[in-house]
């Protein structure tokens, strides 16, 4: 039995068109010219191909058939939003968008998870638009990247960007209608945003200097970017039980915070010096695991990854080290069984225990690795962290200035942009200066700041300077230079205060203050689910309305990470936004003044109790 002829194609060629296929023409090319859209495509629930919005179902009809579990988890006790997954991949959301676009529609709760999948989050009561959040893997970005963002920006968004806490960048301000649009023009651009949000893998950061940084132990951009790789062209790592964080960090002196991530691979050299320490011996075979599932054998010299889990600083704990030894051709397959492990195992029922601590908790350690040795294709390795030659000290705020690269005669200049917010104009001025002084790309850092690498010796001070005009900071001020802030009240309905308008307030008031005594991080964050991570900085404030409804903060001191790692702790509630800079001039007039020679903000606050501090900072 012969098909129905195509309407897109004539009946025979050089023939008139048939009424349908003129009514197919008709649409086609009133749909490009109301808006620009693409053209719909989609099926109906009988599994037709239709090209009109309203017929078509959203099931992957093509998919494989619905189990009654999700691994293991009974249907009826999933929560809201593991039902709408299995109901439907987010990752097959096309068609919803491309409705919502053209009929300008504001999304309902399931099709507002569903869009965070495909990076876009609809941030309503904040703002009555779209954000799309982009993957920027390994923190590495081109300045024809930048200057095709700043274009995205100011003709469908708010003109505006903001560089997140993961190395990469959010563009807000976006109508329904413009979905469609803004997600192709990112794609043309070589970007993505797939898997940006909801329960997905978010960007894989990179130390920001890896390829450049004289005291790097390893470049581990390759690895992180082969991760990012993995996940786009795999199904496997969507659909998590919660949001999953990866760092590689590359062993410098400049942090990429892998300790505050669910996985961290932390860059590291063995020695025939360091396997000789006393401490250097394999552990024993922890109950559970056998010498299969947990090799303990000896380890050759050479360039390897520690690899520490379950770090959730919003919930008050860091990633620790495992003590697995994996060699740097084994780290993304280790992820990937990692992240398999908790996919299949993590909890679908409870959102606030959905996390990686929580299954590390319920298992131990021990049981969650073996049960990823299982699924490698070669043993695991442990060592303990004393057979490594020590980590190079973390210097604060080294993501600022010119730096001296591993290439001689060539810089890296670190710019900081209050509150990490860029103009499309600034974002047009970092790409020119990375095209005519350096080689046309940037680097993102987790602290909301830019790099513009391989800047030759002669122009260094130029483009510092370009910078500072464009409303740059190149100089690594040690009260202004770590202040970082979430999106805040304005873009986020999460958000109790406006932390960027005030990180941007604190940041010109600290200005004309003296410095402290040595370099301080001020974390803003607008709510507990932290994610400007404030129990992590040496000075934290978390958004709360206080009892009058005005803007205030919770304030947390001696935070830190990577060698200073802690949490802080609260020492005032409900601090007044306007009484904030006062406040914070005390604290660091205070300690300037009261620590000893050489002594860090961390190391003078936790050396005090919560009641010293108060008294202190009352008086």
């Amino acid at each position: 039995m012969s098909s129905p002829a195509s309407p897109a194609s004539p009946s025979a060629p050089g023939g008139p068109f048939s009424p349908e296929q003129k009514e197919y023409l008709a649409g086609f090319m009133a749909g490009l010219g109301a808006g620009g859209l693409l053209p719909f495509v989609g099926q109906t629930a009988a599994g037709q191909l239709t090209g009109t919005p309203a017929a078509a179902a959203t099931p992957n009809l093509a998919g494989p058939p619905p189990e009654d579990t999700v691994f293991g988890t009974p249907l009826s006790d999933l929560c809201k939003e593991e039902r709408w997954k299995y109901d439907e991949n987010p990752l097959d959301a096309w068609d919803r968008l491309l409705r919502h676009a053209e009929e300008d529609l504001k999304p309902d709760p399931e099709n507002t998870y569903r869009f965070k999948t495909s990076g876009l989050f609809y941030v309503a009561p904040a703002q009555d638009s779209f954000m799309i959040r982009l993957r920027v893997p390994a923190c590495e970005i081109t300045a024809a990247q930048i200057r095709g963002l700043a274009d995205l920006a100011d003709e469908l968004g708010g003109g505006y960007a903001h560089i997140t806490t993961r190395g990469n960048l959010q563009i807000r301000e976006f109508k329904p209608r413009d979905l469609v649009r803004v997600l192709t023009r990112v794609q043309e651009l070589g970007l993505t945003s797939r898997g940006a949000g909801a329960d997905n893998i978010r960007n894989i950061t990179a130390s920001p200097d890896s390829g450049f940084a004289p005291d790097e132990v390893l470049d581990v951009r390759p690895y992180a970017k082969a991760l990012h790789h993995y996940i786009l062209n795999h199904r496997d790592l969507y659909g998590l039980p919660r949001k999953f964080n990866v760092a590689f960090d590359n062993g410098g002196s400049l942090s990429v915070a892998a300790d505050t991530n669910d996985i961290g691979f932390i860059a590291v050299r063995v020695t025939e010096a360091s396997l000789s320490t006393p401490t250097a011996q394999p552990p024993a075979p922890s109950p559970g695991l056998s010498t299969s599932d947990l090799q303990l054998s000896t380890v050759e010299p050479g360039i390897y990854f520690r690899v520490q889990l379950g770090g959730i600083t919003g919930h008050k704990d860091f990633a620790r080290d495992t003590g697995l030894l994996v060699k740097p051709s084994e780290a993304v397959a280790l992820a990937v069984a990692l992240i398999r492990v908790f996919a299949e195992n993590g909890c679908r029922t409870d959102r606030k225990k959905a996390r990686l601590k929580y299954l590390l908790e319920a298992w131990g350690v021990e049981k969650f690795l073996a049960a990823a040795a299982a699924k490698l294709a070669f043993p695991l390795v442990r060592l303990p962290l004393s057979a490594c030659e020590p980590r190079r000290p973390v210097e604060k705020h080294a993501w600022l200035g010119i730096r001296r690269q591993a290439q001689r005669g060539l810089n890296s200049v670190g710019i900081g942009l209050p509150a990490g917010r860029l103009s499309g104009r600034q974002m047009r001025t970092l790409a020119d200066l990375a095209d005519h002084y350096g080689r046309g790309e940037l680097r993102l850092t987790v602290w909301q700041t830019v790099i513009l690498p391989h800047v030759s010796d002669a122009f260094a001070e130029t483009v510092a300077r370009g910078a500072r005009r464009l409303g740059g900071d190149t100089e690594a001020s040690f009260a202004t230079g770590g202040i970082i802030a979430c999106t805040g009240s304005r873009g986020c309905k999460y958000a109790a205060a406006d932390t960027k308008a005030h990180a941007v307030a604190l940041q010109k008031f600290l200005a004309d203050r003296p410095a402290p005594g040595a370099p301080v991080n001020i974390h803003f964050t607008g709510c507990p689910h932290s994610c400007a991570q404030h129990y992590c900085g040496d000075l934290g404030f978390v958004g709360a309305k206080l009892a009058d409804g005005t803007e205030g903060y919770h304030v947390v001191l001696g935070g830190g990470m990577d060698h200073e790692q802690g949490i802080a702790r609260e020492i005032f509630r409900g601090v007044r936004a306007s009484e904030l800079n006062p406040l914070v001039d005390k604290i660091l007039v205070t300690y300037t003044a009261r620590r000893t020679s050489g002594e860090t903000f961390v190391q003078w606050s936790r050396r005090h109790s919560v009641k010293e501090l108060q008294e202190l900072l009352s008086a």
